[in-house]
């Protein structure tokens, strides 16, 4: 026999190196990967976010978030949902109506983080953006206007300022908004409002848009603006204070020739 042979592999060599393969790349992933929103948040903060959802919203929800006959079930709506609704003030909801208006929050940023931390726990959803994601600096206007006019202006107006729906609701003016709740609203898509995920809007195509609704809250360069709510404020103005103008203004010259 040579001595200068190889050895045998053994037979389970392959799948050791197999296995190995695995570990490396689930480690390599773990550390490079984006973390989930639950991640980032201590467990002590995660306990108190579980105490103030179920003093606050378990009657609706359920002490776990699985939905009751009143509210629905919060598993897999992700902490971008919860953020979204609580710093708005439409939840905790004050009574049963069609759309849950928007009121001053009941909590401030620290308890509305728990909770959604917690509400990130029961299944994975959309997380919270951070600050770059929604910097409308960083954001290109004449982009964000293309994309909100073909996406969102048919509900929201072409500026923004809001329109009536069917069955009581509405699309709401986002005059007021935050950068974070708007994005927030098309990752979430709350109420009425369709699903804007990353394959319809992409995140820098989100961003584009918050620059574009940030920009119509500069000052209006043509004067008084009508609620820029279109054709409908601009026909009134035209009807009641034009045509009425000339009208009255016809009367007053009969009357002075009689």
């Amino acid at each position: 026999m040579n001595a200068h042979a190889s050895p045998r592999r053994h037979r389970y060599a392959p799948a050791v190196l197999v296995l190995l393969a695995l570990i490396l790349t689930g480690g390599l992933y773990a550390l490079m990967g984006p973390a989930a929103e639950a991640d980032t948040a201590s467990a002590s903060d995660i306990e108190d976010g579980q105490r103030l959802f179920q003093a606050n919203c378990a009657t609706c929800h359920g002490t776990q978030g699985q939905g009751t006959d009143v509210g629905p079930s919060l598993v897999g709506v992700g902490a971008a949902s919860v953020h979204f609704q609580v710093s708005t003030g439409r939840m905790p909801m004050a009574s049963n109506s069609a759309q849950a208006p928007v009121k001053p929050a009941q909590f401030d940023e620290e308890e509305i983080g728990k909770m959604a931390a917690w509400v990130a726990t029961l299944g994975p959803g959309p997380a919270i953006p951070d600050a770059e994601a929604v910097d409308p600096a960083l954001g290109d206007p004449a982009n964000g206007m293309q994309l909100f006019r073909t996406n969102c202006a048919m509900c929201h107006n072409a500026v923004g300022s809001g329109g009536a729906l069917t069955e009581g609701k509405y699309a709401p003016a986002l005059y007021d908004s935050t950068p974070t709740q708007i994005y927030e609203a098309m990752l979430t898509g709350p109420q009425a409002m369709p699903v804007f995920n990353d394959s319809s809007v992409t995140p820098e195509g989100k961003r584009d848009i918050i620059a574009y609704l940030m920009e119509q809250r500069e000052v209006t360069p043509g004067g008084l603006s009508l609620g820029s709510l279109g054709p409908v404020s601009e026909g009134i103005w035209a009807w009641v204070i034009g045509i009425g103008s000339l009208i009255g203004i016809a009367v007053w010259v009969g009357a002075k020739s009689s």
